[in-house]
């Protein structure tokens, strides 16, 4: 039986041929990202900066968000942001932290219930103490710099240097996307975007490191072929299972964008983004960026230092 080919065998696309437009192009999208970041702000959910967040549903079948605006201020409850979602019969209400804490936040959610369940179901409602939002702040920052540091460390041991150096370079360049489009996108950030952008990371690292183990494997085969050239046969040589792999996630994670509800639309939309930029960075940022750190075809210690003790005694 024929196995199915969505990628021919040997394949000859010259990824690295496009790392002159690449780099730029990375460069430029990560300047606007930062840019963003302190031009525009995060849209940060209650997760880190505290208060109340109300999921309500117009029984009527059709929220009036305009009446609704006018009751919460009417409520003096401080700010309060109120968007739709999802069907036109769905609103999300957050409203700010309150000065005299737990005692303010019960009240909130008292007025809320009074003001709405005539006309509205409240689905869901979510409260976050000043306290508890400073601790999920320093908790998730730390979680992601020591996910890093371990990466490296990580990385360190497995390859030489350069491959090290490559793919915390292809780390940082998604992170900094990623964040950048949660500032450009308005999208929640909160404990559940901690997670999108760790699985961002540890799913471009995967794709990173399958190819620098090919990378290797052929650093051993071809000692006298052009860097370059040698590069582009070992990219190639895992195009078809990327593709796959990369394709059925894909698929699961527009699943989750259009059917998964407002609860984790945030989430699912940065992983699709996350997928996106996490392949684009592994071929054509950790790849490429190994030639400018100086990784060589015969390089003697690119093909020695891994070979077992019992093959070097002759």
């Amino acid at each position: 039986m024929k196995l199915l080919r969505i990628i021919p065998d040997n394949t000859k696309f010259p990824f690295m041929g496009w790392r002159r437009l690449s780099f730029p192009f990375s460069a430029l999208i990560s300047v606007i990202s930062v840019l963003a970041f302190f031009a525009l702000g995060m849209n940060v959910g209650i997760d880190f900066k505290g208060g109340s967040l109300f999921e309500i549903q117009a029984k009527s079948g059709k929220a009036d968000i305009s009446a609704i605006r006018t009751k919460v201020a009417a409520l003096n409850i401080g700010g309060a942001e109120i968007q739709g979602f999802g069907s036109e019969a769905d609103v999300l209400v957050q409203v700010e932290l309150q000065k005299d804490g737990e005692i303010g936040q019960k009240r909130v959610v008292d007025a809320m219930h009074q003001a709405f369940d005539v006309d509205y179901v409240i689905r869901r409602t979510e409260t976050v103490g000043p306290r508890v939002s400073s601790e999920l702040v320093r908790d998730g920052t730390m979680g992601i710099l020591l996910a890093l540091v371990f990466i490296t460390v990580y990385l360190w041991f497995r390859f030489e240097w350069q491959f090290a150096v490559g793919a915390m370079i292809a780390t940082m360049h998604d992170l900094v996307l990623t964040i950048g489009f949660y500032a450009i996108a308005r999208l929640h950030f909160d404990q559940t975007s901690i997670a999108a952008i760790l699985t961002i990371v540890g799913y471009s690292l995967n794709d990173t490191v399958v190819i620098y183990d090919r990378i290797r494997e052929m650093m051993r085969k071809y000692k006298k072929m052009p860097t370059d050239e040698m590069m582009d046969i070992a990219v190639n040589a895992t195009l078809s299972r990327s593709i796959v792999t990369h394709v059925t996630v894909f698929l699961a994670l527009c699943g989750l964008v259009l059917f998964g509800g407002e609860v984790i639309r945030g989430f699912s939309l940065a992983m699709l983004f996350g997928l996106i930029v996490g392949t684009y960075s592994s071929v054509f940022i950790a790849a490429p960026i190994l030639i400018y750190l100086g990784v060589k075809v015969g390089d003697e210690k690119s093909d020695q230092s891994r070979t077992p003790n019992s093959a070097k005694v002759k």
